[in-house]
């Protein structure tokens, strides 16, 4: 990824840390690389919930019309 990148503070558990360091050891992915995965999956599986266009498939279809009496 060789867009700009914002830096920010995040604060996890003892736990995540040395799991996320044993993976960072295991396949030499940058941690950071993991952590900003994570986000955009957390940020897919909320994406109904930001504000933006709604694609074609997601628009549901218009209700029937109303018949006249």
């Amino acid at each position: 990824m060789s867009r700009k990148k914002v830096s920010t503070t995040i604060y996890i558990t003892p736990e995540q840390a040395e799991r996320l360091k044993i993976l960072h050891e295991r396949t030499k992915v940058p941690i950071a690389v993991y952590i900003r995965e994570g986000i955009d999956m957390l940020l897919k599986h909320y994406e109904h919930v930001l504000p933006g266009q709604m694609s074609l498939e997601s628009t549901p279809a218009p209700p029937p019309p109303i018949p006249k009496k």
